[in-house]
């Protein structure tokens, strides 16, 4: 086969004379059969093959996806993105895994300095900030003063990398949140650079190590969520590899009815789409429907792609999208380059040409009505109109037998003890936050306030929302109803919720209530948002108020009233906004001013940020008595040559059931005294008050590997009855937390594996849900379905994924968890058919068939060397 040859072009841009990687191009030369049948996000990954063309990717790759077919598409293609965006919790442990690279290079007489990110690398320190004071004028100020006491440290690291690697900014903290400032501000959507003497042009596409890096796909940008193990990997000039995936054409019709918002959209479409079933899939959306919707609409939708399943929720290039440029303050040079290369390149909707679909999902918008979703995943939608009944249905399920009624003041069952207006995919819209202060305005003019024992926070995701909430007046009203602003972060969404008051934390820990959180954000898993918290609701910001006033979830707003002022009943209609007053103060005060404001001088921090001291030296600088940054094992014990062995007399650590949550296997947030890691930082003198969060310690690997699968909601059935990240040690039955139990089959020498059941590892894309089971000694883990993400981080930490055949499962091969546990893992490869035997106590073996899911060759590479991170340091010390 011939090669394909130079496929550059010369366009002519607002910004001077460019070269381009032409689609147009590659179409003539017959590569492409026809461009306007291409979905636009499969375009994308063309182009950008096209353009790495070099030592890893070749021709074949780039006739691989050109080759796209509705039909199906049975090829792994290799993926480097043209940016890395992290987070400061798996983004904290990638630094610091960098750092120990460079440690590992120094001390082979090598020159450290070698190791920087290759390609472009934007942190955002967002995830690190708690809600711990919230509901007064000051929680803000509180809420930094706390965050820089508890995280100097983390920040120090930030700090040093900034200063020490190459192609590494970071946003200090206290700007906004990663996704939002993502598209706000970070993404060029087309980049323009200088390259080997030549000005070069292509699509901006993004890696994140958050699953909800979907976010930019609303700005036309090919971005979405991968492990910190991946996104290092990428970071230091390795391919992604995935499968060409099949892409679901989203049809949508028709507007919007009158008051309803476009998280009521989005949770829709995350029902819809999780019963079609995207997981692994492209989504694109399109229609007369999709033109109408802004970018801010249509990043809602991208933004929760991890919910409904799918890689990514692909929103091509418009008119819309230019207008959202103009009005995020990007240069206006810029913007024209942009919408000259993304016609040149075929990139620009064209409603007359309707990309070829590999299925398709249609949606009259006006049929979307006001919705919830809860009590534990996002995909459970709720109409509004249906809430009362649902939350009893919730009941049943959590085994309350009866409900606990409240009065007035006191708690009982469905009482909200948290309403949270947070996360990147509510606050990035103006239309909802503006409608959830147009509620308090009119909550406050009718004399009606959240019931006392709610803990109220409002956590914009940029500056850029502050300013139009002051400028337009509605914050004064937010702050009246007790959503102050509390900081800009992350917090609530990520499980950052904070305290509760003791009198709250009383009530339902005596009554044992079953009480529920209300909030903006994208997940609802059990355990996430707080652990004395057991239901947990998804909705709008407007709809957070409305909760936060009638202090129950066991309510049907659509008829009954939300509460009583001077004997007179007060209606959510009475407080909800028509759409005119949200428009009327949208076009007034969301301006490209706001977002001027909210963006300048946005690396240069505060004065906390400013006056943290780091060293300046190449090397990071590790102190061995501290409790957050500790220099990870991963380069310790690197065999002479890579090898991978058979597992010989494994033991199950923990059999598990269906969707299992990356919450459930690494968590997040607070953590007890009792707990593994809380008894170990008690040991080393740290007071419950100083524990902070896992997520916050994430790079100190002896509090992360003490909190894998430490989830207070885990239930593991090797120890039925219990709750809260248990297992038994089979040989004399013992039972103890993981940790512990992990420790006595090290003593033994037994490796583990994990059983679990379908959609092993959904949710947040947290490298620790696989760094962990490594380091609690997991060699494989045997599942009936593995989510995208996570099965790539197991292999990325040297963990053989293994999956049930069809039709198989623990249970239907009567294994209980007490076996033992042979696997032949002789001659691996890609899909191979990997033989079990397990062998019961009483001798009886049982022997069935699993599908290796190390799923192209590489990854078997990166199992037989440990993981991607000892692949790759290998081969720098080879060179």
């Amino acid at each position: 086969m011939n090669g394909i040859g130079d496929c550059t072009k010369k366009i002519m841009t607002a910004e001077g004379e460019v070269t381009i990687f032409s689609l147009r191009e590659l179409e003539n030369k017959g590569v492409v059969k026809d461009l306007k049948k291409v979905p636009y996000s499969i375009r994308i990954l063309i182009e950008g093959v096209l353009r790495q063309r070099g030592e890893t990717i070749g021709d074949e790759d780039v006739r691989n996806v050109a080759s796209w077919s509705p039909k199906g598409n049975d090829v792994d293609i290799p993926w480097i993105p043209a940016r890395v965006l992290l987070q400061d919790l798996t983004g904290g442990a990638a630094v610091t895994d960098l750092a120990s690279m460079r440690e590992a290079v120094a001390k082979i007489g090598r020159d450290p300095e070698t190791i920087n990110p290759i390609i472009p690398v934007n942190l955002v320190i967002d995830h690190s900030i708690q809600t711990d004071v919230a509901g007064c004028a000051d929680a803000m100020e509180r809420n930094e003063d706390i965050d820089f006491s508890r995280n100097k440290e983390r920040y120090a690291l930030f700090k040093w990398a900034q200063q020490s690697f190459k192609n590494f900014t970071a946003v200090p903290p206290w700007n906004g949140i990663c996704h939002q400032v993502n598209i706000e501000f970070l993404s060029p959507l087309v980049h323009v650079k200088e390259c080997d003497g030549r000005t070069i042009a292509y699509p901006d596409s993004c890696f994140g190590t958050d699953s909800h890096t979907t976010q930019i796909d609303g700005l036309g940008v090919a971005g979405w969520g991968v492990g910190g193990i991946e996104a290092e990997a990428v970071m230091v000039g390795q391919p992604s590899y995935m499968k060409l995936p099949d892409v679901v054409g989203f049809k949508l019709t028709g507007e919007l009815s009158p008051g309803v918002t476009a998280t009521d959209l989005v949770l829709t479409v995350v029902q819809m789409l999780r019963k079609k079933g995207v997981v692994g899939k492209f989504v694109e959306f399109y229609g007369p429907g999709y033109q109408s919707l802004d970018v801010s609409d249509r990043s809602t939708i991208a933004n929760m792609a991890p919910e409904y399943g799918a890689t990514m929720g692909f929103c091509p290039v418009d008119q819309k999208t230019i207008d959202y440029l103009r009005l995020t303050n990007r240069s206006p040079e810029h913007i024209e380059t942009i919408k000259t290369y993304e016609m040149e390149q075929m990139l620009w909707y064209d409603p007359l040409n309707i990309p070829e679909y590999s299925d398709y999902l249609e949606l009259d918008l006006g049929d979307v009505e006001p919705s919830v979703a809860g009590y534990k995943r996002p995909q459970d939608r709720i109409p509004l109109k249906d809430m009362k009944t649902a939350f009893g249905e919730a009941l049943k399920a959590l085994g309350v037998p009866e409900q606990r009624m409240g009065d007035g003041e006191r708690m009982g069952d469905g009482s909200v003890a948290i309403a949270s207006i947070t996360s990147c995919t509510n606050t990035a819209n103006p239309s909802v936050m503006i409608a959830a202060g147009l509620v308090a305005k009119k909550a406050f003019e009718l004399g009606v306030k959240p019931k006392k024992y709610v803990k109220t926070s409002l956590a914009p995701g940029s500056k850029a929302v502050t300013d139009y909430l002051v400028k337009s007046g509605l914050q004064q009203y937010l702050d009246a109803e007790g959503f102050q602003n509390c900081g800009y972060g992350c917090m609530t969404c990520i499980g950052n919720s904070g305290p509760l008051s003791d009198d709250v934390s009383k009530q339902i820990t005596e009554g044992d209530l079953a009480v529920a959180a209300v909030a903006s954000s994208n997940r609802n898993f059990e355990g996430r948002i707080h652990p004395l918290v057991k239901t947990n609701y998804l909705m709008s910001p407007p709809l957070v108020v409305c909760f936060a006033i009638a202090g129950r979830v066991d309510i049907d707003m659509t008829s009954e009233p939300l509460a009583s002022v001077d004997g007179k009943d007060v209606y959510l209609k009475d407080i909800w906004p028509s759409d005119e007053e949200v428009k009327a103060v949208m076009d007034q005060y969301v301006t490209k001013e706001a977002f001027a404001a909210g963006y300048d001088n946005i690396y240069k921090g505060s004065d906390k940020w400013n006056s943290i001291e780091c060293s300046e030296t190449a090397l990071f600088g590790w102190d061995k008595d501290s409790t957050y940054i500790r220099n990870p094992p991963y380069f310790e014990h690197l065999a002479d040559e890579p090898e991978i062995k058979d597992i010989e007399g494994g033991r199950c650590l923990a059999k598990l059931g269906d969707s299992i949550t990356t919450d459930h296997i690494s968590p997040a947030g607070a953590f007890g005294e009792k707990s593994s890691a809380g008894q170990y930082l008690i040991s080393l003198g740290v007071q419950k008050k100083d524990f902070n969060s896992y997520g916050s310690r994430r790079a100190n690997h002896e509090i992360m590997v003490r909190g894998t699968f430490a989830n207070v909601r885990l239930r593991n059935q090797l120890v039925p009855g219990t709750e809260g990240g248990y297992s038994k040690y089979v040989p004399d039955g013992s039972v103890d937390y993981m940790y512990e139990t992990s420790e006595k089959y090290r003593k033994d020498g037994s490796p583990l594996i994990v059983l679990a059941g379908k959609d092993y590892g959904m949710g947040s894309s947290r490298d620790w849900a696989a760094k962990g089971p490594l380091l609690l000694g997991v060699k494989a883990v045997i599942a009936e379905s593995f989510e995208r993400i996570h099965r790539s981080n197991l292999v990325g930490m040297g963990i053989v994924p293994l999956q049930f055949r069809d039709g198989e499962n623990a249970d239907e091969l009567e294994l209980d968890g007490t076996e033992t546990f042979d696997i032949d893992l002789s001659d691996l490869s890609p899909k191979k058919i990997v033989s079990v035997l397990a062998t019961k106590q009483d001798g009886t073996m049982i022997k069935f068939d699993t599908i290796c899911r190390a799923d192209v060759p590489v990854e078997i590479e990166y199992i037989a060397n440990g993981g991607i991170l000892p692949f790759v340091l290998r081969r720098m010390i080879a060179e």
